[in-house]
């Protein structure tokens, strides 16, 4: 179990994690909450009927972390403008798109990220005392806890990687050859941990 989910019976999956990968996780966690900021209910006032119709932005984020987390609807190499009439056409779908989505979208990915810090505090760690191995836990999720643990380990590795300039998996490759005094080194070591622990959680989901 160690480094990987497995499937629980009955459904559900867990993995065994150490103090310092849920310290690791944690971080990155609450650091990916204070990046997409706080949702409409954290701003809006006593209307609640006001903030069930509340609008986002219609622009794309300035952040490139952020344009990663929330992209344009209508742009990217499969969609191509042959006029410039037909690039601003696009331009108005996805203003409006985004208007009336990246609230709702903003807030799915806040309760992914708190569900994962959630499930975090409430392990109990067990172990250690100066021998091999340091202590751990053993993290339990249900189906649907997996699922949100899914979603957040998504948006992490999507957050992690445009910092690393990741675009395919050309990319990802030439980060298993950096030398280890490359001041990435860290972050590239986060992000294919990260990478594991997504996939086997995607194949026990799956299974």
């Amino acid at each position: 179990m160690p480094g990987q989910f497995e499937p629980l019976p009955g459904g559900g999956a867990a993995v065994a994690l150490d103090e310092v990968e849920i310290s690791i996780i944690r971080s990155l966690a609450v650091q990916l909450l204070e990046l997409i900021g706080p949702g409409p209910a954290e701003d809006a006032g006593d209307d609640p009927l006001a903030e069930l119709f509340a609008e986002g932005p219609s622009e794309p984020p300035s952040d490139p972390v952020l344009q990663r987390l929330f992209p344009d609807a209508y742009s990217g190499p499969e969609v191509e403008a042959t006029s410039p009439e037909q690039v601003e056409e696009q331009r108005a779908y996805s203003a409006e798109f985004r208007r009336f989505t990246e609230n709702d979208l903003r807030a799915g990915k806040r309760e992914n990220a708190l569900a994962v810090i959630r499930s975090l505090d409430a392990l109990t760690v067990e172990g250690g005392g100066g021998g091999e191995g340091g202590a751990s836990a053993v993290l339990k999720l249900s189906e649907e806890d997996a699922k949100q643990w899914l979603g957040a380990l998504n948006d992490l590795r999507l957050a992690i990687g445009s910092r690393l300039d990741v675009v395919d998996e050309e990319d990802t490759d030439l980060l298993y050859r950096l030398p280890d005094e490359d001041p990435r080194k860290p972050m590239v070591m986060a992000y294919l941990w990260l990478g594991g622990l997504q996939e086997t959680l995607v194949e026990t989901i799956m299974q």
